[in-house]
């Protein structure tokens, strides 16, 4: 097996050092292994991604030494590396699960969508909505389908009590509660993925054999998990990795602490020229 590690920056503001830290193990990996590092532009926010962002990560990160095998400015065999442009990829892959039975079409608007979750915290539960909350009846589908009514399309994950068992590299078997896992949107109304169905996909399809991120995706990891399993694809190695902290533990937050490469790329201009 060739190894093949990625990191997936979303181009919508100056590189964060966040990115810089999980590209560092990625490579780091690949190359201990013989095998190649990835970029992609995870950019289905099209509302804030820029060009000039983009081009911020990829020089950032060059700076810091931190070359990629295949990406957006290179090229390679299993682009494009953008996800705006794969936009066609998705679609495809939403509808199949909705054939399959493993995800629906969802009419609900955001008015029913926060009655539904007041429901159920007055019941004592989760506010994760799943399937049962949100599909409607027949009659009331084709209803608003002739209407021409926006829609997404969800995931659906079990409505029951109990843990996924989620393996990770470094802290072995992790037990996360169901209840806690909601009908994850796929698709969105403007027919853009969700980051949870691009970054399956595109992990799949790019041959991605280990994913090394930040532990804030733990609790996406049963959505992801339950994903290969409708596809039927086998799901690559996860490796959560402990978040950047301030020296009294607290998380790395810009309201703190500088976060932006390119203001530690000014401070080195600065000592230098100084």
């Amino acid at each position: 097996m060739t190894v093949r590690t990625r990191v997936a920056p979303s181009p919508t503001g100056d590189p964060h050092v966040g990115t810089a830290y999980m590209a560092l193990f990625n490579r780091c990996f690949a190359r201990a292994h013989g095998g190649q590092f990835i970029l992609r532009i995870e950019d289905t926010d099209q509302a804030r991604s820029t060009a000039a962002a983009e081009q911020m990560i990829l020089d950032s990160l060059r700076w810091l030494g931190l070359d990629w095998d295949e990406g957006p400015d290179i090229g390679g065999e299993y682009g494009p590396y953008r996800q705006s442009e794969r936009r066609y990829i998705y679609g495809q892959y939403a509808w199949q699960l909705v054939e399959q039975g493993d995800a629906f079409v969802c009419y609900r608007t955001p008015e029913e969508l926060d009655a539904r979750r007041d429901a159920r915290r007055e019941a004592g539960k989760s506010t994760a909505l799943k399937s049962a909350d949100l599909e409607l009846s027949a009659e009331e589908q084709a209803t608003r389908k002739s209407a021409d009514a926006p829609f997404v399309i969800r995931m659906r994950v079990p409505d029951k009590a109990g843990a996924c068992v989620v393996k990770d590299r470094l802290r072995g078997d992790i037990e996360l509660d169901w209840g806690m896992v909601d009908a994850q949107i796929l698709l969105k109304s403007d027919g853009m993925p969700t980051y949870h169905l691009a970054n399956v996909v595109d992990d799949h399809l790019m041959g991605i054999t280990h994913v090394i991120r930040g532990e804030e995706w733990l609790n996406s990891a049963p959505k992801h998990q339950l994903l290969y399993q409708y596809f039927g694809w086998e799901m690559p190695e996860l490796c959560h990795m402990p978040l950047l902290r301030n020296p009294d533990k607290s998380k790395l937050s810009k309201r703190k602490n500088p976060t932006s490469i390119l203001y530690y790329e000014r401070m080195g201009s600065e000592i230098l020229v100084s």
